[in-house]
This record gives structure tokens, sequence and C-alpha cells, in this order.
């Protein structure tokens, strides 16, 4: 019954269990990179930067060796909805550099940013203007960089009379609707 109802076999548990068993030993064999190449690693991500990323976040992760980068480049109106904005969101860590394509829909009845990772959609329903939690405080940034790009960057804490003269309510209820990709 607990394996039917998480979804589980006890073939997936035992890969799983394999699996961690294997990268442990990798992670073991492995040398961790030495600071020179942790240098060149970070130069090559940065150079690999788009020429107009408008950057979101940027904060230094010294626990991580370097900074976290949030930015946005690629902007696109979908031409059948006015409404809909298509953009890459770029991830960049010390040690890792992730690229989505993400869309917000900007209207004043259902403000959404979908966003997707490996394992799931998220579709999330916000409120320019409301409460900014560090559970949304993302969500808002980039979607207030995408449907009014010139207050990108802007803390969406000080963005309420902001919201109000475009129209916004600033008393919707935000929440999030998570659709689960098949398993590979």
């Amino acid at each position: 019954m607990f394996e039917r109802f998480f979804g589980f076999s006890r073939c997936r548990s035992w890969l799983g269990v394999t699996s961690l068993g294997l990268l442990g030993l990798v992670a073991f064999w492995v040398k961790p990179l030495d600071a020179s190449a942790r240098k060149t690693a970070i130069e090559k991500i940065r150079n690999l930067r788009p020429p107009n990323l408008v950057v979101l976040i940027k904060k230094s992760q010294p626990h991580l060796g370097g900074e976290y980068l949030l930015g946005m480049y690629a902007f696109e109106i979908d031409q059948a909805d006015q409404n809909l904005r298509r953009f890459k969101l770029w991830q960049e860590w010390p040690f890792d550099l992730k690229v989505h394509t993400e869309f917000v829909r900007c209207n004043l009845e259902s403000p959404i940013r979908v966003k997707r990772d490996s394992v799931a959609i998220y579709v999330r329903r916000l409120n320019p203007g409301g409460v900014i939690t560090p559970f949304n405080r993302e969500d808002h940034l980039v979607w207030w960089a995408a449907c009014s790009p010139e207050m990108a960057g802007i803390d969406p804490a000080e963005l309420t009379q902001k919201a109000l003269s475009l129209g916004y309510s600033t008393k919707l209820v935000e929440n999030q609707e998570v659709l689960n990709l098949p398993l590979k």
C-alpha cells in the first residue's frame, strides 16, 4: 500500500540505494577542483553570459566559493496573447549553470509564472504588489522584470503602489500547482 501510494517500487528503491552507493564511490575517487581550476571554471561560466542579460539577483555565496546570479534575457511577447512573455532564465552558481525557458502572464485577473525543472512544471499564481516572502520573492522579481521591464531588479516588496497604479488589486490569492513530469 505504501509503495503504491507514494509511487515507489522495490526496484526503484533498490536502484536509488545502489545509485547513492555508486555516487559515494565516485565522490571518493574524484578529486575536488583545486583553487585555480575552480577559478577557470567560474571564468568560463561568466564568459558565457549573454550581453543583454538583465541581472535580478546577485549575491555572494562564500560557502560555495563565489556568487549566485539570477538573470533574464531573450524576452519575447507572444503574438497571439499580448499578456504572455517568454524569456530565458539564467541561473549561475560557482559550480553550475542552468538556463531555462519560462513564461509569465501579465494580465490583471490572473498573473502567473510558469517554470519547469527536471521533475515538474510549476504554475504559480501571483499577487503583484502583495506580501513578499522568501518563498515568492524570486517569482515576483521574475514577473516584474518580464511584465514591467523598468522595474527589473527592484525589490518587489517596494512595488505595491506601482501595482495599484497598473490596476492590480494586490489582494489576489497566491498558490502553486505542480504538474509532475513522467519518470524516464
